[in-house]
């Protein structure tokens, strides 16, 4: 049967196939005329890439797209990869907080990260390489990585722990094997695969100066927050082991220093109500003590491995009913600001893990769609049109004592973003860009080969748009008297500042104004 699939490719491409049902239509026809069965898209994706390589067939982008798998993955201008660390001790007594032997706390038997780490020993090297190549063969460009370390408090591993699970990170996204942590992030700068983002998750209470530099000293980009609630009666309750003040703080040093802020929200906690959960949200962004960049919002599911199923045992504790979080979280969608990203809303925790509550609806995302003008939901993704006029359009607020500047490109009733760039200015006039990032389908960082065409018409990555928000950030700042501008780059995007004049001085690429 393999040996026909070169016959399908030469017959998808001479058919013409446009739209996914036209593809299916094609596959069955000509299953139907070999007497054999459907292929899949994976197994067609393989033989077209070896036909190009081989030169039996044109490239064509079209196909290409076509055959992609689960094209969503990539349809946010980078490929996420989520690695999880070894099971370790954590400092905190959450309530809320599943314990289970042999993975790490808080994460639980069933999640889709949890299993393939399982399987893989928890070994970073193997859980990035082998995510790499599944990607790949659904035919998704992974040029550009954003690298997502999961699993317990990242902070309370030891160091040398840290060192090593990020440098074997990097080394499944480069050729060879580099000897130190050094080496390999300049390895990484060329390498097929880009690590442009890397976060990783703690707890407020971890955040010093001394920590944010060994952050940086890792390539670190951008820190997701456990902080669950604004409170400290709940945080108290909860048995959280920190206080409202520490997540201020842990905002502010992290702003100042470049990162973006992630927070980690729960909803359905005890001590809490659902008017009261609302009242957090429009705090969170009315408050310029807090404002993050992105949200998680993790409604608390009630775990038989939690210290929290006994209290609901004893009745001491009522989760919401599913009509009362839906009404909730589409009441916070409908605030969150344009500058904010809802990055996901409900954990992958398998609804069988979860006894009572809310926290089964597996789709909440999508139950609680429309009204809402987050990042996530305006993005461009496959909807782009080259055709399409669009604007430059800037929000200032003021947050955590600095002054952050959000620019960014979208179409004209700003339904359809495109590029975007963070751009902060701390109270001493240092200006930093914290984030830029051009959505829609992600492309390759290699030009592409004239008989792949269509690159032009298919994604607004890789036209400028990032390059003109970056001059108009830098006009920003030297008019706040900033005498120089710093990014705080992916080790994979340090060669695309260099080509803007920008030069790298400790963990920061840096353009200084001339007078």
């Amino acid at each position: 049967m393999r040996n026909l699939f070169p016959l399908f490719i030469k017959e998808l491409i001479k058919l013409g196939a446009k739209t996914p049902d036209d593809l299916a239509v094609i596959k069955r026809r000509l299953a139907k005329k070999y007497g054999v069965q459907c292929p899949s898209n994976v197994d067609l994706l393989k033989v077209y890439h070896k036909s190009v390589k081989n030169r039996t067939v044109e490239a064509s982008n079209k196909i290409e797209i076509l055959l992609r798998t689960r094209p969503v993955r990539s349809l946010s201008g980078i490929v996420n990869i989520s690695v999880l660390t070894k099971p370790y001790p954590c400092p905190g007594k959450c309530l809320y907080c599943p314990i289970e032997k042999g993975i790490p706390k808080s994460y639980v038997s069933g999640e889709p990260a949890v299993e393939r780490a399982k399987r893989l020993k928890y070994d970073p090297y193997l859980q990035t390489k082998k995510r790499i190549e599944m990607l790949e063969d659904e035919g998704h460009p992974t040029d550009k990585i954003e690298l997502r370390v999961v699993g317990g408090t990242w902070s309370y591993y030891p160091k040398k722990y840290q060192l090593w699970f990020i440098k074997r990170c990097f080394d499944a996204c480069s050729i060879r094997k580099s000897k130190t942590m050094v080496a390999v992030l300049r390895s990484n700068e060329t390498a097929k695969h880009r690590i442009v983002g890397l976060s990783v998750e703690t707890r407020p209470d971890f955040i010093n100066p001394e920590e944010i530099r060994w952050l940086r000293e890792l390539g670190a980009t951008m820190i997701e927050l456990g902080v669950q609630s604004i409170y400290d009666d709940v945080l108290k309750l909860n048995r959280r082991g920190h206080g409202v003040k520490e997540t201020i703080e842990a905002t502010k040093l992290l702003k100042n220093a470049g990162f973006k802020v992630l927070y980690q929200m729960m909803p359905n906690l005890p001590g809490s109500t659902p008017s009261r959960d609302l009242k957090m949200f429009k705090e969170l962004f009315s408050d310029s003590r807090f404002k993050p960049d992105l949200l998680k919002i993790y409604p608390c599911a009630l775990i038989k491995k939690s210290p929290l199923y006994k209290l609901w045992q004893k009745k001491l504790y009522k989760p919401y009913t599913e009509k009362q979080l839906v009404i909730l979280i589409k009441s916070i969608k409908k605030i969150i600001p344009c500058y904010v990203r809802i990055q996901r809303i409900t954990r992958d925790i398998p609804s069988h893990s979860i006894v009572a509550g809310p926290a089964k609806i597996s789709n909440l995302r999508q139950v609680v769609t429309g009204n809402c003008k987050c990042i996530r939901c305006r993005e461009v993704k496959g909807n782009y049109d080259p055709n399409e006029k669009l604007h430059m359009f800037r929000e200032n607020y003021d947050a955590s004592g600095g002054k952050e500047i959000f620019l960014s490109f979208e179409n004209k009733n700003r339904t359809k973003l495109h590029s975007l760039l963070r751009l902060r200015i701390n109270t001493d006039n240092i200006a930093i860009i914290r984030e830029i990032h051009t959505y829609g389908q992600s492309l390759e960082v290699r030009p592409p080969s004239k008989s792949g065409g269509g690159r032009t018409s298919t994604s607004p990555q890789h036209k400028g748009l990032g390059r003109k928000l970056v001059n108009e950030a830098e006009e920003i700042a030297k008019k706040s008297a900033s005498r120089r501008i710093a990014v705080i780059s992916g080790v994979g995007v340090r060669g695309y500042w260099r080509t803007l004049g920008y030069k790298l001085e400790n963990t920061y690429m840096v353009k200084k104004f001339r007078n």
